[in-house]
Parts: structure tokens; sequence; C-alpha cells
């Protein structure tokens, strides 16, 4: 049995129309939902994006970041990927892994309840408007959710359409049922 603890995040918003201090360097990896890139800011973890091809992750950094400097850094960062795949596919790692969070003041408030929704569970997008107290945001709680770079550290999987059915994930609907049945499972397998 492994006696290590299992990461976790240290969130770390920054303030508001504060950018992204270059460069940022990034890494590739697989992970059980697929390939994952983690990128680097001097701050810490500014994206965790999944997908299929190493390529196509590396231009949806460069569409997150246009005006930023990437810097392929595997063997740099390969500590810090390692502790986000094991997150991901919930092995054991050391450590904290500490995140810089860009965004507007209402994406980091909708990020900030999505942190607290617990794995296993889920919100609609008007459960998310209503607990900051703005019921008729739905539309800019989805965008929000829409412009999360921090894919599972921000865990903008869990919120769903309000009749329950899961809809939209900058990732694939399809990853989005699979990530949601797996933490339901694993929720489940913990009660019992």
């Amino acid at each position: 049995m492994n006696s290590r603890a299992v990461s976790t995040f240290k969130y770390n918003f920054r303030a508001r129309g504060c950018q992204v201090e270059g460069p940022i360097r990034f890494a590739v990896g697989q992970a059980v939902p697929g390939q994952v890139l983690v990128a680097r800011s001097q701050r810490g973890i500014c994206a965790i994006l999944l997908g299929e091809d190493a390529r196509a992750l590396r231009d949806q950094l460069a569409a997150a970041f246009p005006k930023v400097e990437l810097q392929p850094d595997q063997a740099g960062l390969q500590h810090e990927l390692e502790q986000v795949i094991g997150f991901i596919d919930k092995d054991p790692c050391e450590g904290a892994i500490h995140l810089d969070i860009g965004g507007t003041a209402f994406q980091q408030k909708v990020w900030q309840v999505l942190c607290g929704i617990p794995a296993g569970q889920t919100r609609s997008y008007g459960d998310v408007a209503r607990a900051l107290g703005v019921p008729q945001a739905v539309r800019a709680v989805a965008g929000a959710c829409a412009a999360n770079v921090l894919a599972i550290a921000i865990p903008c999987h869990r919120v769903v359409r309000s009749d329950g059915s899961v809809s939209g994930y900058r990732w694939g609907v399809a990853r989005k049922r699979a990530l949601l049945a797996d933490e339901a499972t694993k929720a489940l397998d913990l009660a019992a």
C-alpha cells in the first residue's frame, strides 16, 4: 500500500487585469482521459488541457495565451506533469500543485463555487448562478465554464443542465460523461 498523500491544489487567483508573466513552459503526458498538457507560468500551473493530440493541445495553449512566449520543457516540468496526471488518474502523488488562475472577477467567483462541488456530485448552471447571488446569470456561468483552462482542477465538468443532462465541455462531452461516471463510482466506493 502506498502511504504517500494525494496531491491537492493550492488556488492562487491573480488580481483582476493582472496578466500571466511569461514565458509559459509546457509539457505533455498521458492520463486515463487522454493526452494532458500542463503549462506553468512563473506563479504556478496556468493551464491543464485535455485532448488526443499533443500538437492540438499546444495550439489550444497558444490560443489561450496569445501574447505570451511558449516554451516546451518536458524535463523541467516532469514533476508537475506527474502530479497533475496523478491527480487526474486518482493516483497518490506527494505535494501541493500550485495553480496560477486568471480570468475576470466574475469568472473567478464562478470557478471558486465550482471548486466547492464535491467529487461525484453535480450542480446545474442555475444552481451555480444562485450560489453567486445572481440567478439570472446562467449564461454568464456557462461562459465562465467554457473559459476555464484548468481541466479537472477547476471542475467545470461537474456543471450540467437544469434537467441533469450533460452538455458542453471544452474537452468534449464524451470525456465529461466519463469523468462524471468515474467520480460517481469512486464516491459510491468510498461511501460503502
